[in-house]
């Protein structure tokens, strides 16, 4: 069987492999997975720790994962975002955040309030779809 992905994971974030998964994949076509980005720095380690906090260093990792194929926040299409003990003031962090990033051209979004997500420490993380525009090459 014949692997057609490519798997990126760019030099200004830690390595996922030992946590199971990449920062981007892409298969031939026009859509690009990001994984979830969290609050980290290069070695992987939740570097943030207030939510408003670990909301902006994720978004920021997500800008990076998608710079690794050649991509930027204009290209996402959808958004899984994942909040520990999720409330009221979270989602307006959140909603601040995004607007900031998008403005009034907002990604469909997935918002899922969880126990507790990967590491200890986590309160966020936020994965995504990009569309690569017709023939643009991969980074």
């Amino acid at each position: 069987m014949s692997d057609n992905r490519t798997l990126t994971n760019p030099a200004g974030l830690h390595d996922p492999t030992p946590f199971g998964y990449s920062h981007a994949a892409s298969a031939p076509g026009e859509l690009v997975f990001i994984g979830g980005q969290y609050a980290s720095d290069t070695t992987g380690q939740v570097v943030a720790g207030d939510f408003a906090a670990q909301v902006e260093r994720s978004l920021a990792n997500l800008r990076t994962a998608l710079a690794g194929v050649g991509l930027g926040f204009e290209h996402v299409v959808r958004l899984g975002s994942y909040i520990v003990d999720h409330d009221q003031e979270k989602l307006e962090i959140l909603g601040t955040a995004l607007h900031s990033a998008w403005s009034d051209r907002l990604p469909a979004q997935t918002l899922v309030g969880v126990a507790a997500l990967a590491l200890p420490g986590m309160l966020f993380e936020i994965d995504a779809v990009a569309a690569r525009p017709l023939g643009t090459p991969e980074a």
